[in-house]
């Protein structure tokens, strides 16, 4: 059963956002997520955290001055998500804009796996580089960087990912996480932290003359990405991060964007005048996930890093393509775990385990992350990989960090885990297909024994009700305008209200006529088939719901119980 359950509002901070010249409904919302002063809601590029805060910058723009002045050939070896693929795309146009020779590796991830492999390396290896640039991985991979070593190739890890108990003996780390760092914004995604590196190396070129007689390349073009990469990666919309996605999403709207973005809005169907970070998350982002899960991600990098508008426009529609391919084995494998999971009861268990010889190793996530807010707990789905290996996917709850449950594992199991890492809500594992009823075993008692019986039920946190006059489209816009994900969640309200009519569209979304107060309100649960009672206690999100070239107000509702 889902409890929902209003957040706490400091009338004080409430009033003082207020004063402050914040709109009453914003200012009710913002206090509810811990903002106090209206300085927390200024995202202008002056507020960002300096690059030299972050442990590792001075040093990697050091290292990367000195091979763009010796004319030293520069590959990036970057992830397979979007994270990944945007933070290759920073790297790749920042790096060309300093007048660097540099290149881009995005491996198969079916065939190498994850980070800078050894196997990963010599490939690397022929294409004859002297400095190899991680982005999005790197933190991990101590046996690649030793073999990068062994190659004679220099190496910079730019990484956000939680490190292990040994660090690569690379030439230079820039991680927030990595031991030593007090940056203040330990959230930054992949993206953000080669962002902040291109930062620190225009600053180092600028001391060595680099740009006499011509102009500074203006990195603020390179905040479509930044945005993008940061709001498709889940990570906690801090307010440096939220300065990034703001500005971001505020070149977007002003059509001010990298040609592959602009394509991308255009096979979403999305307006990028009226970019969100809605869009960002679920419109753009799964389409260049789509080309790792499937295909090859390097398909979404070229993407972002051509300047010709028609050949992103091709490879965007493609991307889509892949998207919709994604879907279709997604809805099967769902539907092929739910068939498994029919009538069960989690109960007293902890976590969910999920494996079927014939899924799709590339979309394990997504089915992981669906049947973990179908059963509110950890879930780990598993695919085939290979030499008898399995690779799991997981999705956590608020309340268990995932990675450090699965390193307790790995510590407490020696051997169980082939590999593993990520982070508090999604992480990545290996193991031996052999081993799956064992894993299944130990890490149902390992997360019993770190999470709260409470964070096994599902909470859905609201704004409270929401007054009759703001129930409005204009409401909807305003909210629509703001940043949020995770960390800084959307407005969720809940009221009650009387169901006048219900439908199903397409045999599983909820279509809904409610009332209240004499008004009444046009509303949709999605995924959803059964039936509501006559009154309901709902929590839901206030939408502008485009049909036919006509924008209402829609409900969009999260849950909802007998009143």
């Amino acid at each position: 059963m889902t409890r929902i359950q209003p957040r706490p509002t400091p009338p004080r901070a409430v009033q003082a956002l207020i004063d402050a010249g914040i709109h009453p409904l914003l200012a009710r919302i913002y206090a509810a997520r811990g903002i106090a002063r209206r300085d927390e809601l200024d995202y202008g590029l002056k507020a960002l955290l300096p690059p030299d805060a972050l442990r590792g910058t001075r040093e990697a723009a050091q290292l990367l001055a000195d091979a763009i002045e010796a004319d030293a050939r520069i590959v990036i070896v970057a992830d397979y998500d979007c994270d990944g693929a945007t933070a290759c795309a920073v790297a790749v146009r920042a790096l060309r804009a300093f007048g660097a020779n540099v290149g881009y590796l995005v491996p198969n991830r079916f065939e190498y796996g994850y980070g800078l492999t050894p196997a990963i390396v010599e490939l690397a290896a022929r294409m004859e580089p002297d400095l190899l640039v991680t982005v999005d991985n790197g933190i991990a991979s101590v046996e690649g960087v030793a073999a990068a070593r062994g190659f004679g190739i220099a190496t910079l890890v730019t990484d956000h990912h939680l490190p292990g108990d040994t660090l690569p003996e690379a030439d230079v780390i820039v991680n927030p996480n990595q031991p030593g760092c007090d940056f203040p914004s330990k959230s930054l995604a992949g993206v953000g932290v080669i962002f902040y590196t291109m930062l620190a190396l225009r600053s180092e070129l600028r001391d060595r003359g680099a740009f006499a007689g011509r102009a500074e390349p203006n990195l603020a073009e390179l905040l479509d990405l930044v945005a993008l990469g940061t709001v498709a990666d889940v990570v906690r919309l801090d307010h440096n991060n939220r300065i990034l996605v703001a500005q971001g999403l505020a070149r977007m709207r002003a059509g001010r964007m990298q040609p592959g973005v602009r394509a991308l809005f255009a096979a979403a169907g999305r307006d990028a005048a009226r970019a969100s970070t809605f869009d960002l998350g679920f419109a753009l982002g799964p389409r260049l996930n789509a080309a790792g899960r499937l295909s090859d991600m390097s398909l979404g990098i070229e993407c972002l890093i051509t300047d010709d508008a028609a050949r992103a426009l091709n490879i965007a529609q493609e991307l889509d393509r892949l998207n919709r391919e994604r879907r279709t084995i997604e809805q099967d494998m769902q539907e092929t775990a739910l068939e498994r999971l029919a009538g069960f009861d989690p109960g007293n268990a902890a976590t969910v385990s999920l494996f079927e010889p014939d899924w799709h190793q590339g979309v394990i996530g997504i089915v992981a992350g669906r049947i973990k807010e179908r059963l509110h707990r950890p879930v780990v789905a598993f695919a085939r990989s290979g030499d008898g290996e399995l690779k799991g996917s997981g999705r956590s709850i608020a309340g268990l960090h995932l990675r450090d449950a699965l390193d307790l594992v790995s510590k407490r199991h020696p051997g169980l885990l082939l590999r593993f890492g990520g982070h508090a809500m999604a992480a990545g594992v290996a193991i031996r297909e052999d081993d799956y009823a064992r894993f299944t075993e130990v890490f149902e008692e390992i997360v019993a024994g770190l999470v709260e019986p409470a964070a096994l039920a599902r909470r859905v946190d609201t704004d409270g009700a929401l007054e009759s006059g703001w129930m409005s489209l204009d409401s909807a816009r305003l909210i629509d305008q703001d940043i949020w994900g995770q960390g800084f969640p959307a407005p969720v309200f809940d009221d009650r209200f009387d169901v006048h009519s219900q439908r199903l569209l397409k045999d599983k979304h909820l279509k809904l006529q409610l009332a209240k107060g004499g008004a009444r309100y046009e509303a949709v649960r999605f995924s959803h088939a059964d039936a509501a009672p006559a009154r309901i206690h709902a929590a839901y999100r206030l939408s502008a719901n485009e049909y036919n070239g006509v924008t209402s107000l829609q409900l969009v509702l999260e849950d909802f119980e007998a009143a």
